[in-house]
């Protein structure tokens, strides 16, 4: 059952959208580089370096990219539901906050990995069982109170959108969603995957790289965009598309 139920792949650099599909198997994916994006039927969810991202088994979702030329780098494990079922004596599990962000379960899915590599049916035994016991929990933590329904973050999405490059308040996010600063937060956070000004740095990133020619001044664009020195917009457009702004606009001339 082991090895025939279990395989990983490594993507080091995805090129091309995904459409609607589904496995029938967990998709459990590490993100090593970039920023992942899943849109399931009613949302969708932002991964970035570090996280680890599920999809269920039969579960519709697209994986489009975020920008072409930016760098997303990922391990994914695909895990039978029997397996899973078998691993946890039984039990079956259903993950609907689809997104972790633990250095110890990244360590698990790593090593579990290199178990896969060894074909050791043992070995991949003992670290499926321990893997799979601390995702378990992770499936029991969902509260769908604390979660934004669609229509909102299309209206908090657009608004976005339009004032990207002003200087954004969590008060004005929160009123368009008509609750209170502190719960729009959480709210956000456990539908989208990333904090409020986590996700507005991630599209002032993506939508000042749209502007970057081989003559821009790259000074002028951060402070368009509200950064508040060239520090911080390097270390921010980094962080998300995988090199320096500098280093983006030199392979511009190649």
């Amino acid at each position: 059952m082991y090895l025939n139920d279990l395989e990983y792949i490594s993507i080091e650099n995805q090129t091309t959208d995904f459409p609607k599909h589904f496995h029938e198997t967990f998709c459990i994916s590490l993100i090593h580089q970039g920023v992942e994006q899943i849109n399931f039927e009613n949302g969708r969810l932002f991964s970035e370096a570090g996280s680890i991202s599920i999809t269920n088994p039969y579960e519709v979702h697209s994986n489009p990219l975020m920008d072409k030329n930016s760098i997303l780098k990922f391990d994914t494990i695909y895990i039978s539901n029997d397996l899973m079922r078998h691993t946890l004596g039984g039990e079956n599990i259903h993950f609907s906050d689809r997104q972790i962000n633990c250095p110890q379960i990244n360590k698990l899915f790593l090593s579990l990995i290199q178990a896969i590599d060894k074909k050791n049916v043992e070995l991949i035994k003992n670290r499926l069982y321990t893997f799979a016991s601390d995702l378990k929990s992770y499936s029991l933590n969902y509260d769908k109170e604390r979660t934004l329904d669609f229509k909102s973050f299309h209206q908090i999405e657009t608004y976005i959108e339009n004032h990207i490059q002003d200087k954004l308040c969590l008060d004005e996010l929160a009123n368009i969603a008509n609750i209170n600063k502190f719960g729009f937060v959480k709210k956000f956070k456990s539908s989208i995957g990333m904090t409020p000004m986590n996700y507005i740095l991630m599209r002032k990133i993506f939508r000042s790289k749209a502007l970057i020619q081989t003559e821009s001044e790259l000074t002028e664009i951060a402070y368009q965009f509200n950064f508040t020195d060239m520090a911080h917009y390097s270390k921010t457009f980094k962080r998300f598309i995988g090199i320096s702004p500098k280093k983006y606009q030199e392979s511009l001339c190649k």
